[in-house]
């Protein structure tokens, strides 16, 4: 029997329904994300004038402003798009410019970079929101039901539960047990203290315990001892280089500028000392915040405060440049300065906004273009690209009676070389009387003078003069103090960019701020920027997100998982809170604190829940796999700094001096890279990793076997993977075997292979060996010499391949 057409129209209904909201170009947030930053921008800009809704005339009919007439194609009954299938996606066939007859964009091929792109994400699988179908939207409505999000909602004490009696250390502990209660679960056993001083100093320093640390904890059976190792800790200098870290992850710090070229910025460290010497000094979140934002309009207690926080502003200057001509491209610089503040210090995306209402969160177009306005009545600092070489805009540290002191001569010469320019100027500005001159004698028959009134020399002698001042005031830059920091531009209020494309205006937007977070706006009249009043809404303890996402990255980057798990979005689509009241009572107890970042590390690593054994339970497992309620505490491999910085103290060449500036740098007046020939460099250093030179456009060889962070976004939580790649390095890169070496020239002051091996488990491990172990690492020793010997391996020593076993062991990568 067949159904009736009204059942069979609802079953297909249904059915499409169903494959729709299954459809994974529609559920994949990231790959929405790419869509929305990366492909419709460049979609508008190159084809919506012949392909859109927009175009005066439809081309081929068909449309790329939508999903549904990609997929159906136009006119060649080609599908444009085909998901995960680049040769059958006549978009892509388009773009690479195959054949004559459908190269687009007619006129002129996009860059490969562009190019690049559209492949990326066909072969992703085409991510986009209108997948899934569209709907009508209403965005008044949109932005009253989204007040009702959680992390939209005014931050507000909550009471601390009674729970975990007989276990909790403190109110952490309590708003944890209500959780261990809600999911059946209950928590493990405590960490040995060996286990846990060795957690807590990967954790605030990102260096191992040396063994006497260790002894003088276990040795200690006071109340608090614990808490003395943690206040150690804080105080120490490797304390800012590590969270200073994690700070320069969200900041994607980096010594180089981003663009085509790539180029070198040498003044970029000082953002990077100045973001550890706060971390050091504990300055208050919320000040350390309204630096970074504004450093450069706050008032300061003297000039080197002023400085300081003027440095502060490189937050702001670390945006990325793009193409071959930054200064062109300018508004995508701004466009990333948006999308990090927001990622960073609200916990939102934004970017999606810029070419339309945001598809999920509730930030329509018209407050990216208030935000925009400030960004774009701010000057940035130019590093230089490949058709402009020369830096302009740094900010100058010193005041103009000290630059002219620190000039001396030079500025004169300057004046001096300018005068004797001007001086042969006058005289060439008789040159229609030498054309005159010669015009006469060849119509009279003469011979032209060669070089009246001495012509060729005078246009040789000006070409002397300017290139000796360009070669001058190029190194001007060098004698004087600057920082890559942000100044305030000419404020001006920022109009709409149709579609993200910014030929096409649309509506003039007042500068201000997010309407879901109070919406304020400039005063009218407003003769600065808008940063101040920008840092002042950030920081102000009635704002709904700063704490909150403050809170949950310390938690975060303790744990190894946030209490929501998508530390940079706090959005709509973002992960849902494990426990809602601990976070809001930590971001509570953060205001209350002055902000303090130091005294957030204690409350939390005091906690039982920190305390906890890294072992499983199978009961728990079944009912809570991710250990959201943190009923054991999770293991972590080390992050590949911590694993670099381990090795050098261990083996003794760690340097523990701040250093300045990369000396490797080549010179301001000597930099001529190109999108062909972009500056690269790996340079050797004896400094914690924090302090390696890092580029944008190419990872560092170890931190890319180790998965560090990307240096072009905000990272708020690092990829983790197991690779037998990793294990090979440790085992065979020249790094490492140095490491081992410098570590064996210390063992071997030990004696007898016994205590050489009771020595290197000491250093490595901070732990003496067992018998068992000893025995076994003897026995390897002997073996490895007796094989040495007999293949006449003379260039080998058996200690160095015990020692790089050691570092390659699951106890020296693994925190438990």
């Amino acid at each position: 029997m067949r159904a009736a057409p009204s059942i069979r129209l609802l079953i297909a209904s249904l059915t499409l329904a169903g494959l729709a909201a299954a459809d994974p170009a529609a559920s994949d947030p990231a790959g929405i994300e790419f869509f929305e930053r990366q492909i419709r921008p460049l979609l508008a800009e190159a084809c919506y004038s012949c392909h859109s809704a927009e175009a005066k005339k439809l081309k081929g009919a068909l449309r790329v402003d939508t999903y549904a007439g990609m997929l159906v194609g136009g006119t060649s009954k080609k599908p444009s798009l085909v998901p995960k299938n680049l040769d059958a996606s006549a978009l892509i066939h388009a773009v690479r410019w195959l054949d004559d007859d459908t190269a687009m964009p007619p006129k002129e091929r996009l860059a490969p970079e562009k190019v690049k792109l559209l492949e990326q994400w066909v072969a992703m699988g085409a991510p986009h929101p209108d997948a899934a179908g569209t709907k009508v939207r209403d965005p008044a409505a949109e932005l009253l039901a989204a007040k009702s999000h959680w992390s939209f909602q005014t931050l507000t004490m909550p009471a601390v539960p009674s729970a975990g009696e007989g276990w909790a250390l403190n109110e952490i502990d309590r708003f944890i047990a209500v959780g261990h209660a809600e999911a059946g679960v209950k928590p493990v056993g405590d960490a040995d203290r060996r286990t846990l001083i060795r957690r807590a100093t990967f954790d605030l320093t990102g260096l191992p315990p040396t063994a006497e640390e260790v002894d003088k904890f276990l040795a200690d059976d006071s109340p608090q001892a614990f808490a003395s190792v943690i206040d150690r800790l804080l105080a120490s200098q490797s304390y800012g280089e590590r969270w200073g870290r994690h700070w320069l992850d969200l900041a994607r710090y980096a010594d180089t500028e981003g663009d085509a070229s790539d180029y070198p910025v040498p003044q970029a460290y000082r953002y990077r000392n100045y973001v550890i010497d706060s971390f050091n000094a504990d300055k208050p979140y919320d000040q350390f915040l309204r630096e970074q934002i504004a450093g450069d309009l706050l008032p300061a207690k003297d000039e080197a405060h002023r400085r300081e926080m003027m440095v502060g502003t490189g937050f702001i200057a670390l945006s990325r440049r793009f193409s071959v001509n930054p200064e062109g491209d300018h508004h995508l610089t701004i466009e990333d300065t948006i999308d990090t503040t927001g990622r960073v210090m609200m916990g939102l995306s934004l970017s999606c906004a810029r070419c339309h209402d945001h598809k999920f969160d509730p930030i329509p177009t018209s407050d990216y273009y208030a935000l925009y306005g400030i960004f774009a009545s701010t000057k940035y600092p130019f590093p230089g690209s490949e058709e402009h070489r020369y830096q302009h805009s740094f900010v100058q540290l010193v005041s103009d009676q000290e630059r002219d002191q620190l000039l001396g001569d030079k500025k004169d010469r300057v004046l001096e070389l300018e005068a004797e320019y001007a001086a042969l100027r006058h005289e060439r500005d008789n040159d229609w009387k030498i054309r005159e001159e010669i015009k006469k004698a060849k119509a009279e028959g003469r011979e032209p003078p060669k070089d009246p009134r001495g012509h060729t020399e005078i246009r040789d002698a000006m070409n002397k003069l300017m290139k000796a001042r360009r070669t001058l005031i190029e190194e001007l830059p060098q004698e004087i103090p600057t920082a890559y920091a942000v100044a305030e531009g000419s404020p001006r209020n920022e109009r709409i960019q149709k579609r993200g494309e910014r030929w096409k205006l649309g509506d003039e937007v007042h500068r201000g701020f997010l309407q879901i977070a109070g919406g304020q706006k400039l005063p009218d009249g407003s003769t600065g920027s808008g940063r101040l009043d920008l840092a002042g809404w950030l920081t102000d303890a009635k704002n709904p997100l700063t704490a909150r996402v403050a809170a949950n990255r310390l938690w975060h980057l303790h744990f190894g998982r946030g209490l929501v798990p998508t530390t940079n979005d706090f959005g709509l689509r973002g992960g849902v809170p494990s426990n809602q009241p601990l976070l809001d009572w930590l971001a509570n107890r953060l205001i209350q604190s002055g902000w303090s970042f130091k005294q957030m590390h204690r409350q939390i690593m005091l906690s039982h829940t920190y305390r906890l054994a890294a072992t499983s339970d199978v009961q728990a497992l079944v009912k809570d796999a991710d250990n959201a309620r943190h009923w054991r505490f999770t293991r972590r491999r080390l992050a590949a700094e911590e694993v670099r910085d381990a090795l050098m103290v261990i083996s003794g060449t760690l340097e523990r001096a701040m250093p300045g500036a990369h000396k490797d740098f080549p010179s301001l007046n000597k930099k001529d890279y190109s999108q062909h020939s972009p500056f690269q460099a790996v340079y050797d250093s004896t400094h914690r990793s924090v302090y390696v030179m890092q580029q944008r456009i190419r990872k560092h060889p170890f931190f890319e076997v180790f998965d560090g962070a990307d240096t072009n976004s905000a990272v708020g939580e690092r990829s983790t993977t197991i690779t037998p790649l990793q294990a090979l390095f440790q085992l065979n890169s020249r790094f490492v075997q140095d490491q081992a070496q410098a570590l064996v020239s210390r063992l071997e002051t030990a004696g007898d292979p016994l205590n050489q091996v009771a020595a290197a488990y000491v250093m490595v491990l901070a732990r003496p060996a067992r018998e068992d172990e000893v025995r076994a690492g003897v026995d390897y020793l002997t073996r490895f010499e007796a094989q040495a010997k007999a293949e006449n391996l003379t260039n080998v020593k058996p200690l160095t391949s015990f020692v790089r076993a050691l570092f390659a062991s699951n106890e020296f990568m693994f925190i438990d």
